[in-house]
């Protein structure tokens, strides 16, 4: 069931990925000029407060270092590749398991 859950929720998130490639695309190719909607941009539209929030608990955990380099790089990034790449490692962890041929069972 997990792995189902797993599975459905990348697939939902390759699926918004490809529409959100769209929209970049086709709002970059009506306005001529290049268009990219970042993480941070679709974080704040969704919930302004909670990025903060967010940030604030990183630090109170005692590892600025995973806001400032690692997070703020990830917020900056197009939001498309973000939900690629969870889309892609969702579906990787949900795939099933090879059957075992053979005598390798080991």
């Amino acid at each position: 069931m997990i792995r189902f859950l797993s599975r459905f929720a990348g697939l939902l998130c390759l699926a918004a990925a490809f529409v959100f490639a769209v929209y970049d695309g086709m709002k970059s190719i009506a306005d001529r000029t290049f268009f990219i909607t970042k993480t941070e941009d679709v974080w704040f539209a969704v919930h302004a407060a909670s990025q903060q929030s967010f940030q604030a608990w990183l630090t109170q955990l005692g590892v600025p270092w995973l806001w400032d380099p690692l997070a703020v790089q990830v917020l900056a990034a197009p939001f498309w590749s973000v939900l690629l790449v969870v889309g892609a490692v969702l579906v990787l962890l949900g795939r099933k398991k090879k059957p075992l041929i053979g005598y390798a069972r080991s």
